[in-house]
């Protein structure tokens, strides 16, 4: 029986923001089916260090789980975007300074990797959605270096990756109350991708595949 558990945050933790029962958890429970079980421990606002306190509450569960699927990241990166917008003398000067922010998020996103893959069970990483509704063209751009560490430590780990820049493609897909955050509808995708992901990925073949939009 499948025990999936959800670390990160409001991308999993979204039920502030949307009607009861809408939000990923039970869209997803439904998606797995009686049988399975999903355990939210993700949490609104966290950032990649607060995983290691969601890890730490796996011993609190009532069974053991199969898949711990990790969406984090985000809130690392939005204190730059007001950063992102300082002017510089050069494209290289702001390209370099992307280069800076992007080692100290690998540093933190290795840290945060190596304590969820220390409880050896299998692990899914999500990427950080980036057509949030009037996102600017350049701040959409800012997010792939980002986005390209998430990829390359699932690689160097041989881990699945959930990509939601796939899945959340509409402006629907995110909450009007605030559009960082998954609605309704982006929460039924997420989970149906979740979903797919579960289903179809063997751990044991210690390979990478992106999962993106469910059929």
């Amino acid at each position: 029986m499948n025990h999936v558990v959800l670390l990160g945050d409001s991308i999993f933790d979204n039920a502030p923001y949307v009607a009861p029962g809408t939000e990923v958890a039970s869209r997803l429970r439904a998606v797995l089916g009686p049988q399975a079980g999903v355990s939210l421990l993700a949490r609104d606002g966290s950032v990649l260090q607060d995983v290691a306190a969601q890890v730490a509450r796996l011993a609190e569960l009532p069974a053991p789980p199969t898949w711990l699927v990790v969406s984090c990241g985000g809130n690392d990166v939005l204190p730059l975007v007001g950063a992102m917008q300082t002017p510089v003398r050069s494209v290289l000067e702001a390209a370099e300074l992307l280069a800076s922010w992007q080692a100290e998020f690998r540093r933190a996103y290795r840290r945060m990797l190596h304590i969820v893959l220390s409880r050896r069970v299998p692990v899914a990483v999500a990427t950080i959605y980036d057509a949030v509704p009037n996102l600017a063209p350049g701040l959409r751009t800012a997010l792939a270096p980002f986005n390209d560490v998430i990829l390359r430590e699932a690689a160097a780990c041989a881990l699945p990756v959930l990509d939601l820049r796939l899945v959340c493609t509409e402006a629907a897909d995110y909450a009007p109350s605030s559009p960082i955050e998954p609605s309704a509808q982006g929460g039924r995708k997420i989970a149906a991708a979740i979903g797919a992901l579960v289903h179809a990925h063997d751990p044991a073949a210690r390979r990478t595949v992106v999962y993106g939009a469910a059929a």
